[in-house]
């Protein structure tokens, strides 16, 4: 089959979760819910930290933070999928594929730095109790989101511009529910040899970097919580960031199932099952966990909502 040109294709079609035709009321009723869940929750969160003022510090300012990033993460793709299951379509055009990957790296590296920032800011605050309020200011904290905003833009930006310099066959096929840049790659008829090494690279930045902040980040947490003598204060230690704890682990561990289910010899069928975990589940549950173990939010989400949060 010979390659088109880079602007030959227009079109790419998304083959989804599944094809049998009985399954897809039930997936977008499914999906629908937890988009649904994931948009409301973290809308709360932000109103939450936005509204009170005692909750007006650098841990919740990184938490709104964090909480618009999984709404605008989740937004690249979902929407997408519920529109083509309603319409009965499997069509995404070049251009949308291409944009779809954009704002999906974006948020996606977005949301991996601001969990390594807001470890950071528990490695302040534990370790330099007294210092806190000094090393954390207002400025540092603005400036630590817009860095981890400007390097996942531009990293982004590589690896989309990297995509537009490819072929692709007359027919394409993603056996994905949205563009998964890996997916798009493979699909190629030229050589993605370069595509290969800029994506590696990506990797390293937006993976194994902001991973080795945040264990050397706990391994000093660690290190302090040990050193306290009562009981009672190393639980309150520990408590300030067994929630953070949680969502990296999360973060973290369904990114990699998705990885090691994509090296297993199945079908990519089950590789794009996995993606749900972390394109999904993860900011869906992020503001369960978040406010479950927060007195803080869960006042603030009282007073908003006038519901009592368990």
């Amino acid at each position: 089959m010979e390659a088109d040109n880079d602007t030959g294709i227009s079109e790419f079609l998304l083959l989804g979760l599944s094809e049998e035709p009985e399954l897809q009321p039930i997936i977008f009723r499914l999906f629908l819910c937890m988009y649904l869940i994931t948009v409301l929750g973290n809308l709360l969160i932000i109103l939450a930290v936005s509204s009170d003022s005692h909750l007006h510090t650098p841990m919740y300012f990184f938490l709104a933070s964090l909480s618009f990033a999984d709404i605008c993460f989740t937004s690249t793709t979902i929407p997408k999928m519920l529109w083509n299951i309603q319409t009965q379509s499997q069509v995404i055009t070049y251009a949308g594929c291409v944009t779809q990957m954009y704002f999906f790296l974006i948020f996606g590296g977005w949301d991996d730095f601001l969990l390594t920032v807001m470890a950071y800011d528990r490695f302040v605050a534990i370790c330099h109790p007294l210092h806190y309020t000094v090393i954390m200011n207002p400025r540092l904290c603005g400036l630590l989101v817009l860095v981890s905003w400007v390097i996942s833009v531009l990293n982004s930006l590589l690896q989309s511009l990297m995509v537009l310099r490819l072929s692709f066959c007359a027919k394409v096929e993603i056996p994905h529910f949205f563009c998964e840049f890996n997916q798009v790659v493979g699909q190629a008829c030229s050589n993605t040899f370069l595509n290969d090494m800029v994506m590696y690279f990506g990797i390293v930045l937006l993976g194994g970097a902001p991973l080795a902040g945040i264990l050397y980040s706990y391994s000093k947490i660690v290190s302090s919580i040990r050193r306290i003598s009562s009981a009672q204060g190393k639980y309150k230690a520990f408590s300030t960031c067994a929630s953070h704890l949680s969502v990296v682990s999360l973060f973290y561990c369904t990114i990699l199932g998705v990885y090691l289910s994509s090296a297993a010899p199945q079908s990519s069928h089950s590789s794009a099952v996995a993606s749900v975990m972390y394109t999904v589940v993860t900011p869906m549950l992020n503001p369960f966990i978040y406010s479950l173990r927060n007195r803080d939010i869960k006042r603030a989400l009282k007073r908003i909502t006038g519901v009592p949060v368990m």
